[in-house]
């Protein structure tokens, strides 16, 4: 396979070529110590101090936003050691501020991206050169040593199944693709030129072996293909690479027992505002893009810096001085961040996604995170094509969880089984009342997936009324029916 970790030639832009090209060569031999796993900690220690600056010094030079975010703050003195004593940027700032929050004017940028929108105003997330190119080599990395651990030296097919317009998805995955020498196919069945109809016979005519989606999506198109009369054993994906929400290995396991030939793996943790945070490995786990930013870890009721290992609320500071570099920027993304371990197949810090701050839900005795949730549902779980939770409040005043389940056509005492053991957990865990349902005909708003909210998706809390983000998953539900 093609061994090419270069992030890109030099590139010259608003600061000069002299600068640039001072960048890409510091920013290659980083780069290429961490991925080969002998960058010194001394060494990134030494990067990260010198791009903090660097950054601090862009930023307030040239966002109109941060001129006066940090007005107050003498940039020369900051450093990694003292960072949590400048204010946080939230997404409620991105709003306000919009294009203000650029380090320079549109015309800099090489590609226009913005946010979905669905549960506030779309905030621009213009990407320039050196955003595109130190983002993209980890994904690049990342998929390098996944493809060849699993195909050797050959290249499998690979089905793109996300959005394009206005997001990065689609960039990303095929810049990626076409740099490993990948042939690619994009085949979002939420399109309307596409449908499942067409994704299952061109995944089956082309021998796709690789599918890139949201992990939604790989119980859809398992219900789409048993509906269309396929036998999923007999389809070619030996591998889905998923992003986009949380994906539990509870969620990987169920949906190893659907593809008969398939792994699940996750492969990109990011998003429109911060790009790749972190990508994956094939032993399923997460690992920060280190070279691009700093990380912090901070209690999400208080803001109170927990550090950079442990869990919390997640903090970045971009190390890159691109067109939109963000400085503590509060994700609202709840993380477990773990040392990498000896042998790990890629270096940096492992990242747990937990789930968004704004999801955790209170039950019982107990508040659950997302992931803690799923977990508990799907925990020895096979054949579940969809799930949802419906939460009510009794009489009493305490809680009742029921879990509607999609099951595969089984022997009643199967069922029976699966759906008890999940209530036992249910109730074992946070003392509500629980019970199952097993429902063929699942609410569409379960394959919405990361287009609102893991939430919005997988969770109709009775108790109060829909919000924005529950409202719009509803609206947008009819576009993921599975008999397109």
């Amino acid at each position: 396979m093609r061994d090419d970790r270069r992030p890109g030639p030099a590139r010259t832009g608003p600061l000069g070529a002299e600068a640039d090209d001072g960048f890409w060569s510091a920013y290659g031999q980083v780069s290429d110590a961490f991925y080969r796993g002998d960058l010194t900690a001394a060494d990134r220690e030494r990067w990260e101090s010198e791009r903090l600056t660097a950054v601090l010094r862009h930023v307030t030079r040239r966002s109109p936003f941060y001129r006066r975010h940090l007005a107050d703050v003498d940039v020369e003195a900051v450093t990694p050691a003292n960072l949590a004593e400048l204010p946080f940027t939230t997404k409620d700032d991105l709003r306000r501020e919009m294009h203000d929050v650029l380090s320079g004017p549109l015309h800099e940028a090489r590609i226009y991206y913005e946010t979905t929108g669905t549960t506030g105003a779309a905030t621009p997330c213009p990407r320039g050169e050196k955003d595109i190119a130190t983002s993209n080599i980890a994904v690049r990395e990342s998929w390098r040593r996944m493809l060849e651990a699993r195909f050797g030296d050959r290249m499998p097919v690979v089905g793109l199944m996300g959005p394009s317009e206005l997001y990065a998805f689609g960039d990303v995955f095929t810049a990626v693709a076409g740099e490993l020498g990948a042939c690619h196919v994009k085949i979002w069945p939420e399109s309307p030129r596409v449908g499942f109809r067409k994704a299952l016979r061109l995944i089956e005519e082309l021998e796709v072996e690789v599918v890139v989606c949201a992990p939604a999506l790989c119980l859809s198109l398992a219900k789409a293909a048993l509906h269309y009369g396929y036998d999923l054993a007999d389809l070619p994906v030996k591998l889905f690479l998923t992003l986009g929400e949380i994906c539990t290995p509870q969620f990987a396991d169920n949906v190893a027992t659907l593809w008969p030939q398939a792994v699940v793996r996750p492969t990109l943790y990011g998003s429109q505002e911060a790009l790749c945070i972190a990508t994956g490995a094939d032993t399923g786990a997460l690992h920060l893009a280190q070279p691009n930013y700093l990380v912090e870890l901070v209690e999400p009721d208080t803001g109170a810096v927990v550090g950079d290992t442990g869990e919390g609320e997640l903090v970045l500071t971009m190390l890159v001085d691109g067109i939109k570099p963000l400085i503590r920027y509060r994700t609202g993304d709840l993380v477990r961040i773990l040392p990498a371990s000896p042998g790990d197949p890629l270096p940096g810090p492992r990242i747990q996604v937990i789930g968004r701050v704004s999801d955790r839900i209170p039950l019982g005795d107990v508040t659950l995170q997302p992931a803690e949730l799923e977990a508990a549902i799907l925990d020895g779980v096979g054949g579940c094509l969809g799930y949802q939770v419906v939460i009510d409040r009794q009489d009493d005043g305490s809680d009742a969880v029921t879990v509607r389940m999609d099951l595969l056509a089984g022997a009643d005492g199967e069922r029976q089984g699966i759906g008890e053991a999940v209530a036992a957990r249910l109730r074992e865990r946070t003392g509500a009342h629980a019970g199952i349902v097993v429902d063929t005909d699942l609410d569409p708003v379960t394959h919405t997936g990361s287009f609102v909210s893991w939430k919005a998706a997988r969770v109709v809390d009775n108790r109060s009324g829909p919000d924005r983000a529950v409202l719009t998953a509803r609206q947008v539900a009819h576009r993921y029916a599975i008999t397109t």
